[in-house]
């Protein structure tokens, strides 16, 4: 298995596994090593008093997105601290992609950049988390990163 399969395996395995994504009905579009882009529609639960997309449920898709793209190389991995820009607003029935970029990678610390966007482009968020890796695999099937 290369590199980009076991990302792949990786972010499907994690979704799997958690409560949080599959009740949000996040969906991956891809996972690759350091990279992952994850969708998800704004339903009429995840919207706050003024009718638009709660900042927490927009914090969550980014933070998701980062976590499969700091795990992706199957080594368990954490967030550190993570911090976010809200940039305009989502409305119920609005899809929501969140793109996640590793940005360097140096021993067990990270930098990844996420973007939120509308599925027609428009800029929602911007998203940073620093990432502390704990050891170990995330899945057992394939090796970690040493």
């Amino acid at each position: 298995m290369n590199s980009n399969e076991t990302a792949d395996k990786v972010a499907r395995s994690m979704l799997a596994s958690e409560g949080t994504g599959p009740a949000w009905g996040i969906e991956i579009e891809e996972a690759r090593e350091g990279y992952a882009r994850i969708r998800m529609a704004v339903r009429a639960d995840m919207l706050n008093g003024h009718g638009i997309a709660h900042g927490g449920m927009v914090f969550a898709l980014a933070d998701t997105a980062f976590a499969y793209a700091c795990n992706s190389r199957n080594v368990r991995t954490v967030a550190a601290q993570a911090s976010i820009v809200f940039l305009d607003q989502a409305r119920e029935g609005e899809v929501l992609v969140a793109e996640a970029i590793e940005k360097s990678l140096v021993g067990r610390s990270g930098v990844c950049g996420v973007s939120v966007r509308t599925a027609d482009g428009r800029i929602i968020a911007e998203f940073q988390g620093f990432s502390r890796s704990l050891g170990g695999n995330v899945i057992p099937s394939a090796s970690p990163r040493t």
